[in-house]
């Protein structure tokens, strides 16, 4: 299969990091590097085509900075049960209680971004918001393994969007 050019960006909420990546598929990349998207927003394709961005060949053993931390925690994913579970819906519904005194309902579109959220505080008090009411939404990796051990159904987060 032919290498094609994509844009790569690590969001991280305040900002992100950008590259040119040379790969097979989105899917390749998407495989390959965690914490990644791959863009196709015509304004930010058009803003980076100058060639500002570091060109990568997803082939090359060394990565730039940023991208070579994001090819080993993918290496360290990949083999783990729920790896890639989650990517490829088109909605995905999780209760994230990693955070010590909060829980997180959230419901994520096919990129991984939260369309809406229900956040439970330590004194039960439940507060919902929309895509509307958040300034940062990086996406969630959907191909993580971790995060497929807090997935919900549908009716569990609607249960708490309603409770809201």
């Amino acid at each position: 299969m032919t290498l094609q050019r994509f844009l790569v960006l690590h969001d991280y909420g305040m900002g992100g990091l950008w590259w040119w990546i040379h790969a097979r598929s989105e899917r390749e990349i998407m495989e390959t590097f965690a914490e990644v998207e791959v863009v196709d927003d015509p304004k930010n394709l058009a803003r980076f085509a100058d060639g500002n961005l570091d060109e990568v060949n997803i082939d090359d053993p060394v990565m730039p900075p940023g991208l070579a931390e994001a090819r080993e925690e993918r290496d360290a994913q990949r083999d783990l049960p729920g790896f890639g579970e989650l990517a490829g819906r088109e909605r995905v519904w999780i209760r994230d209680t990693s955070y010590e005194d909060e829980i997180y309902f959230e419901e994520l579109g096919p990129d991984g971004r939260r369309l809406r959220q229900v956040t439970v505080e330590a004194d039960g008090t439940m507060i919902r918001t929309g895509p509307d009411d958040w300034p940062f939404n990086p996406p969630r990796d959907l191909y993580n393994p971790d995060l497929r051990r807090y997935e919900i159904s549908a009716a569990e987060f609607e249960k708490a969007w309603n409770a809201a």
